[in-house]
């Protein structure tokens, strides 16, 4: 069996430092090289030992900053054997300084991955927290993933290491970034299990790509091949415009018959747009039966007021989405980027959606069809594609919006009762009295024909509303057996269970934006778990916030996580024995609310401004070295913030709905 080897490096102006763990066992290798002590000849036989056993490093941005510095040991293998200790650490420093400049300026890598002599897994790259909106450092998923020990660097990196207690110190924080990192890296098996298996079946390294850039490997491999056409070749084109008028895009089925929708369409057919400043040109609102629908680049979205809707007696709330929305209106109306074949674009399109249907979710094939048909929208507007054409992104934008529309205009019209809840990029929910769903279902159908497009259907028996991205629904109860009523109830906690006349029934909860508390994606804030909860126990198990919060003693559910960057510097104010103290703390800290504790503030390095963290009177206590307690009551937690904070939700949703659900 291979040793593959979780890996850190620290590089000071004066020391270096490296740590391997074995990624299954606790064997750990630590090389340092200071006027204290010499590793690099060990050091350099270990890493030549990897390359010619092709054993993997694992790494936190490995390939931007650690596998860098590896092979620029390789690479000056006998001037790093030759130098002085004190050249050494100087060159290594400046090579880690300069690494990062480059990365910084988003220079090209010294040593891109497939010149790297030693294979690379980057749970950074993998899981693609290099993305702006998912931009994550180790610290902050140590928070999420509940690590013990959130632990910044201790000492600067460009101060000198003076005595051994710092060097100590230093490779104690090397070693739990190592043990952190092969954490995420047990919790990726499943992402780094599918690339595996997709780079040995396409002869393609995909061992640290991100899903976009799958889908763009993956679809380009396919497309070069329909087009009888290099990878090569394929991978310059691009299509360039000028303007994107909005008029020549627009489907000639698109029709509306009330005024507001017309003048909705009228504008549209006036706008043209820059494709190089998109952003933020294109806003429009429309107000339709006194629910405010928002068009823009991101999507169309409309909602009521937050409430709890409730179908009353001899009503139901329908909700629809359309099947693959965004890649269905390409294939039916065989749309492609202008510099490709629309024949041979659309059918591999299609091939990919007929492909996925066939497979079994359990199948990772039909994951990786869901990526590519996912990712090809985004990729049409990324000028580093090959399905460059902003276009074709904007075809699929605006007439999704728009067909979308037409199917919220025509069930309001053909069903005068309907009383809209919501419409969201892909789909419409709705309260429509019963007598009324074979219409409903009529107008879906004409629609159906109408677009070529799918609908699937579902039935809320509860929607409690904050807004359009925030809202937990309670599905229609369905009907089952007494043992699988109970293997459900053992696997799933959203879910609503109850029992009526020996009859079994469960009901589905769906928790969306900040009601979610289950299956956070790592790069998410899991901040206060303990709201979302409290939220949920309060509508769908009747259970008073109190209640709830004395039940509650899971003390991760009243943590807070905290990013700061360099601009500004963390403190903890206290008082100790009737003197006014002050820490500094890390960029990154993890805290809870306490009844009595720090106050814990921000400071400008530049102005001197001041912040809460907190604003109000609250206390916290710092957690980043996480000491659990024999008793829940020694945690000091302070209830109250925690439950107005809850309250303040349940509130929100209660005091604006004309349809208020009387819980209590």
């Amino acid at each position: 069996m291979k040793n593959h080897w979780v890996m850190d490096y620290e590089t000071l102006c004066n020391f270096f430092c490296g740590v391997f763990k074995h990624y299954k066992t606790e064997e750990t290798k630590t090389f340092v090289i200071h006027k204290f002590r010499d590793d690099r000849k060990a050091f350099i036989e270990f890493l030549e030992q990897n390359k010619n056993n092709k054993e993997y490093h694992i790494s936190f941005n490995g390939l931007g900053f650690d596998a860098q510095i590896t092979h620029w040991f390789l690479d000056k293998k006998k001037a790093v054997l030759a130098a002085s200790t004190e050249d050494l650490v100087h060159h290594i420093y400046e090579e880690a300084q300069a690494t990062i400049q480059r990365s910084n300026n988003r220079e090209f890598s010294k040593y891109p991955e497939w010149k790297m002599v030693i294979p690379q897994i980057d749970v950074f790259k993998l899981n693609h927290w290099d993305n702006m909106a998912k931009l994550s450092s180790l610290k902050w998923i140590e928070y999420t993933m509940d690590w013990n020990n959130i632990l910044d660097m201790p000492i600067a990196h460009d101060t000198e290491i003076t005595t051994q207690q710092e060097v100590d110190m230093v490779i104690d924080y090397c070693i739990n970034d190592v043990r952190a990192t092969q954490e995420i890296y047990n919790r990726s098996k499943a992402l780094i299990g599918l690339r595996k298996d997709l780079s040995q079946q396409y002869n393609i390294n995909l061992f640290n790509a991100s899903e976009p850039r799958i889908s763009k490997e993956l679809f380009g491999y396919y497309l070069s091949k329909e087009l009888d056409i290099p990878k090569w070749e394929l991978k310059k084109m691009r299509t360039f415009r000028k303007v994107i008028k909005l008029q020549d895009i627009i489907l000639p089925y698109v029709s509306f018959k009330t005024p507001e929708f017309q003048k909705l369409l009228e504008r549209f057919k006036t706008v043209e747009l820059d494709p190089l400043n998109i952003k933020g040109a294109f806003k429009y609102s429309v107000k339709y039966k006194g629910v405010k629908t928002d068009f823009g680049l991101g999507g169309v979205h409309g909602a009521a007021s937050p409430g709890v809707y409730e179908p009353q007696e001899g009503e139901i709330i329908m909700s629809s989405d359309v099947t693959s929305f965004y890649p269905n209106l390409a294939i039916k109306n065989g749309w492609s980027p202008a510099h490709l074949p629309k024949s041979q674009f659309c059918d591999l399109y299609e091939w990919f959606f007929t492909e996925r249907k066939k497979i079994p979710k359990s199948n990772p094939m039909n994951y990786v069809y869901k990526i590519i048909l996912n990712s090809t929208y985004g990729l049409s507007n990324d000028k580093n594609s090959f399905l460059y054409d902003p276009e074709f992104t904007m075809r699929i934008t605006i007439n999704g919006q728009l067909t979308l529309m037409m199917l919220y205009e025509m069930i309001m019209e053909a069903i005068p009762e309907a009383r809209a809840i919501m419409q969201n990029t892909d789909g419409i929910e709705t309260i429509i009295p019963e007598s009324a769903k074979e219409e409903y279902y009529k107008v879906c159908k004409q629609w159906e024909e109408t677009t070529e497009l799918n609908l699937e259907h579902d039935e809320y028996q509860r929607l409690i509303f904050g807004d359009v991205n925030n809202y937990i629904g309670i599905f229609k109860p369905v009907e089952t057996d007494l043992t699988t009523w109970r293997e459900i109830k053992r696997k799933n906690s959203h879910y609503l269970f109850k029992v009526e006349k020996d009859k079994f029934y469960y009901s589905p909860v769906k928790c969306k934006g900040r009601f979610e508390f289950t299956g956070l994606a790592l790069h998410k804030n899991k901040s206060k778990l303990v709201i979302p909860k409290g939220i949920y126990e309060y509508f769908v198990n009747n259970k008073l916030p109190e209640e709830y919060l004395k039940e509650n003693t899971n003390i991760l559910d009243y943590c807070i996580g905290s990013k700061t960057n360099n601009g500004w510097q963390v403190k903890a104010e206290y008082v100790k024995e009737g003197e006014a103290k002050s820490d500094n703390l890390q960029k990154i800290n993890r805290y809870y609310i306490t009844k009595s504790g720090s106050k814990l503030i921000k400071v400008n390095k530049n102005d001197g401004r001041i912040i809460q963290l907190e604003a109000g009177p609250w206390m916290s206590t710092v957690f980043n070295n996480m000491e659990l307690k024999g008793k829940f009551s020694e945690y000091d937690i302070n209830y109250k913030y925690y439950q107005q904070a809850i309250e303040k939700e349940i509130n929100n949703i209660l005091g604006f709905s004309s349809n208020q659900l009387n819980l209590f």
